[in-house]
């Protein structure tokens, strides 16, 4: 942060500079962006001059009661912010410079006990007249180059105030001219969701109070609007000082989003900027913070991948085993060793300085996949133990009843007769199939056939290679399935991955497997190759992970999918296999539910931004403004995400349809 003087802080805004400063010692002003919005907190600060702090008769513990606490974190996520630093009680910015030193009337005992000096005074009102000199040029600079501004000044009152949770002070809006805007303002913070705390918003006027921020703004600016709001402090203990962090947490997110939704309006309504996105109010530079914290967590986590240590080394020997013994024995499993010390590794984790992040969701975001990050080592370093189950469910979860009945209703739906032809294409034919879907849509991968595969396909993210199941036979109709499954889907967000200056994007958000999967499902169904014993595969695969977790016997599960679905027994293995592996592995249920979430998805929803990596859809919001921020290119699918169903609707359509 710079040390500038007041004149050197208005050639800094005058010359068109980005910086973060502390001006005169007394407030800072940071711009990252030059925004149509400054946000501004002006009773935040706690600093007094010594002379000052030994002369005022109230204790710190009151002084910091009184003030705005908190504020000047809840406006962070903003591009300019503009931080009074020195106490309210000092010089109080939202009234006029005669009243520094004079006596707040709202205390019963004088703050003052004896009056200020002449200097004393001066200097106050001095870095008061700052203050308003930095704020007059730097609105006039965004004037100049928006024709309107927005300046948004946010201060805290006591939990105990009979008041709504947010009030907005209209006293000095025009109500013909900005109504509008302030209505809007009023239904986004009404949006906002706290921790355990309904939502009051109102807009007020304070009847004898002026607040001299809005008056300086009017007086010298006809096309900016000053928008005060109060926030009570409902994410303090005001008895102890207590702070409830998921509440200050949910609080900065709700109030960036609401803010900047409010400046986006406030410019299509008032500017030329008729398509103004709320993204375009935010800074389109990801901040240094969030990339340096982003480039350390890529090193610690890059090779801490799932698949990469839950196959079994062993599958091969294990199955002729298990056949050769007519089924009576139980697969001894081996794994892949973890190469990473996992006490470490989340020590490491947690030492990572999400905190330096200003962004709310961003810091937001960090934290919540590090924890996520957590719970994935936990689950790897349980690979093999009777743990292992538990950290399944924590981290994948179970079906639900809803999942079970969506898969027994595809399983009871009758075959669908020349539907799919013959298992012709081996592994070989695969390969050279693939090689060419791949050359086709400019996709630079290799593939490669493997023995130590699972499952029939597989996209290795690391080494940008699909690894065929060498034993395997595809239909006609399953080389295009799993053509836009593996390479239009898993290989795309691979390779998009890479390119992202957020390396995040490659490890796998929170959710990634029912996000990723259900949109590989999908576009198979998108293509027109998704068949019946497609979708009853994904179902098997349900039932599966509910017999695991009921049964908790290989041989009993094998036997049990075998004579209800009438599977060979390289299908039995295989589906038994995918559910046992590790030593109970929920996560096959997810692409039967992925599958139904992201179609119903796709009706509101252009899905391409999940496209950028390895996405959740917790974070769809996230990403959209990431994407309207400059932070990433919006990525294209090589096929289109929405279904148009045929006309008449077929049995696909229809039992598709039905999938609740």
């Amino acid at each position: 942060m710079l040390i500038l003087t007041e004149q050197e802080a208005i050639a800094h805004i005058n010359q068109g500079r980005c910086f973060h400063a502390l001006i005169e010692g007394a407030f800072s002003l940071k711009i990252d962006q030059y925004s149509p919005l400054v946000c501004t907190s002006l009773h935040s600060g706690q600093q007094l001059r010594a002379e000052l702090a030994k002369s005022i008769s109230l204790d710190f513990a009151t002084r910091h009661q009184d003030s705005s606490l908190y504020c000047d974190e809840l406006i962070s996520s903003f591009p300019i912010t503009l931080i009074a630093h020195d106490s309210h009680f000092e010089y109080d910015l939202s009234q006029v410079k005669s009243r520094v030193g004079s006596q707040p009337e709202r205390f019963e005992n004088k703050v003052w006990p004896k009056a200020w000096s002449a200097k004393q005074r001066t200097l106050s009102q001095q870095k008061h007249d700052a203050f308003y000199n930095v704020l007059k040029t730097l609105v006039a600079r965004l004037e100049k180059q928006f024709q309107h501004s927005l300046v948004f000044a946010l201060q805290s009152q006591s939990n105990q105030a009979q008041q709504s949770t947010f009030t907005i002070d209209t006293d000095q809006i025009d109500a013909a001219r900005w109504g509008k805007v302030n209505q809007h303002f009023e239904r986004q913070l009404n949006k906002i969701s706290l921790p355990n705390l309904a939502i009051t918003t109102d807009s007020a006027t304070q009847p004898g109070s002026v607040n001299y921020l809005c008056t300086h703004i009017y007086a010298h600016f006809d096309n900016t609007l000053a928008l005060p709001l109060t926030v009570k402090k409902v994410f303090l203990n005001e008895d102890n000082h207590e702070l409830y962090h998921l509440v200050l947490d949910e609080l900065k997110v709700g109030l960036k989003q609401a803010v900047s939704e409010t400046a986006a309006f406030f410019m299509r309504r008032f500017s030329d900027s008729r398509k103004t996105r709320r993204g375009d109010i935010l800074s389109s530079a990801i901040p240094k913070e969030v990339l340096a914290l982003d480039k350390k967590l890529f090193a610690l986590c890059k090779n801490v991948g799932t698949l990469n240590f839950i196959n079994p080394v062993n599958l091969a020997s294990e199955r002729k085993k298990f056949f050769a013994q007519k089924t009576r024995y139980t697969p001894q499993f081996k794994y892949k060793q973890l190469n990473i010390n996992p006490h470490q590794f989340r020590e490491q984790l947690y030492k990572l300085p999400v905190e330096d992040i200003l962004d709310a969701d961003l810091q937001l975001f960090y934290r919540r996949f590090i924890d996520h990050l957590a719970i994935k080592i936990e689950l790897l370093t349980s690979i093999g133990t009777d743990d292992f189950i538990y950290n399944s469910l924590k981290y994948y979860g179970e079906p639900s009843n809803n999942d079970i009945a969506n898969a027994e209703f595809l399983l009871r739906a009758p075959a669908i007769v020349n539907q799919e032809g013959p298992l012709v294409h081996d592994a070989d034919a695969a390969v050279a199939y693939f090689e060419q879907r791949a050359k086709e849509w400019g996709l630079v991968c290799k593939i490669e056939k493997s023995a130590k595969l699972v499952a029939k396909a597989m996209v290795n993210n690391e080494k940008h290679i699909l690894y065929i199941n060498k034993d395997t036979l595809f239909s006609d109709q399953e080389l295009d399935a799993f053509a836009h499954h593996e390479l239009g889907i898993h290989m795309v967000t691979t390779l998009n991955a890479k390119k992202q200056p957020l390396k995040v994007m490659s490890l796998g958000l929170i959710g990634d497997t029912h996000t990723q999967e259900g949109l590989a499902i999908l576009s198979e169904y998108s293509s027109g190759s998704l068949t019946l014993r497609r979708l009853q595969t994904l179902a098997m695969r349900v039932i599966a992970v509910k017999l695991m977790l009921t049964q908790r016997d290989f041989s009993l599960t094998f036997n049990t999918l075998q004579e209800r679905f009438e599977l060979s027994d390289n299908d039995a293995f295989t589906l038994t296999t995918r559910v046992y592996r590790g030593g109970g592995f929920t996560k096959d249920y997810l692409y039967l539910k992925g599958f139904r979430d992201m179609l119903n998805l796709s009706d509101q929803q252009d899905l391409s931004v999940l496209l950028v990596g390895k996405t959740g859809i917790s974070d769809f919001t996230l990403l959209n403004e990431m994407v309207e921020r400059g932070f990433m290119p919006k990525p294209q699918s090589l096929f289109p995400l929405k279904i148009v169903p045929s006309t008449p609707p077929n049995v696909m359509d229809y039992l598709v349809s039905a999938i609740y």
